[in-house]
Formats: structure tokens, C-alpha cells, sequence
């Protein structure tokens, strides 16, 4: 099995979404920075599969003691930790440089508000998102979806017969017809 190929990768920091975002910001203060996290994941799988995006949202170690990690959610959206004192902005930095080396690059997409890792991750040849710009997509993203996945209305019928099951259509014939 081949590994899947993607129409570009895109870098997310984390923590400056769940600054950014109104509802994330607010979900944060009444119940906590892992339900702002899993709310932010969660919007971000449903995106990174509708625009088909190996997206990796980065997490800053946070003052935890642990060694760098990733979990893979999807197989188009994984979350990675940072080491401790490690930031996800040297995180992103590095993972430019990494992609900016490689000989057959897809297009690279770095989604942070702050303006120096935009400058940084530009000169690397990344694009760039602000978290309001990634916010507008997400949505705009969703809306495309429901949209897609409604059911489309039932035309509506001349006669309220038509719109009747088969056997209550063969008995109102009966009838009519004093068959019954």
C-alpha cells in the first residue's frame, strides 16, 4: 500500500488558534485548555480532509517534562508536542527548513498569527494563514460540507397521490374503480 499523497501540508500553531479564535478562547476559560485542544483537533480533521491537507497542529510543551510526541488522529491530521522548552514556533521553523531542502516539495502552509514566524516561514517558501484566515476556511469549509451532505428536497407532486406507498396507491385505485 502506498502512503497517500496530498494536495499540501499545513503547519498549525496550536496554542495561537486557541488565542485567536473567539470560540476556542471562550471554551478555554470555562472548561479548560484540553476541551479548547480537542475542539480545535476536532474542526481541524474534518478541514484537513475536506481540502485534503496533511495537517500537523502543533502543540508547545507547555512547561510538561515530557520528550517530544506525535499522535496521528487521522491519516490526514496528526498532533504533535514539542520537547520541553522547545516552542511550536522553532518546531514550525525547523519543519520549513526541513521541507524547503526537499527536491520534490508540495505546497507548504503555515497557519499563525504571529508576524515574525509569518516572515520566517515565508523566506522558506512557505505560505502563510493568519488564525482569523484559518478560522474563515474552516467554517466556509463546514458550510461546503452540510451543504453537500443535505438531502435534496422531494420534488412536490401535482397530486397527494403520487406521494402515497404503493399499496395505499392500489387500494385508492380499487376504490375508485369499485374494485373493493
Amino acid at each position: 500500500m502506498t502512503a497517500p499523497r496530498f494536495f499540501a501540508r499545513l503547519l498549525v500553531d496550536g496554542y495561537n488558534m486557541i488565542g485567536a479564535w473567539p470560540d476556542l478562547k471562550q471554551l478555554q476559560q470555562q472548561e479548560g485548555l484540553d476541551a479548547a485542544r480537542d475542539r480545535l483537533i476536532e474542526q481541524l480533521i474534518n478541514y484537513a480532509a475536506l481540502q485534503d491537507f496533511q495537517t500537523q497542529v502543533v502543540f508547545d510543551a507547555y512547561a510538561r517534562r515530557e520528550k517530544a510526541y506525535t499522535e496521528a488522529y487521522t491519516p490526514h491530521l496528526s498532533v504533535h508536542y514539542t520537547d520541553y522548552a522547545q516552542t511550536a514556533d522553532a518546531y514550525i521553523e525547523k519543519s520549513c527548513a526541513h521541507h524547503a531542502r526537499q527536491v520534490t516539495r508540495k505546497r507548504l502552509i503555515v497557519a499563525t498569527s504571529d508576524y515574525a514566524q509569518q516572515q520566517t516561514a515565508s523566506g522558506y517558501g512557505a505560505e502563510c494563514l493568519s488564525a482569523r484566515q484559518l478560522a474563515i476556511a474552516v467554517q466556509q469549509s463546514n458550510r461546503r460540507r452540510v451543504h453537500r451532505d443535505r438531502k435534496p428536497k422531494q420534488s412536490s407532486r401535482r397530486f397527494l397521490f403520487s406521494g402515497l406507498d404503493p399499496q395505499a396507491q392500489q387500494r385508492l385505485s380499487q376504490l375508485r374503480f369499485g374494485k373493493l
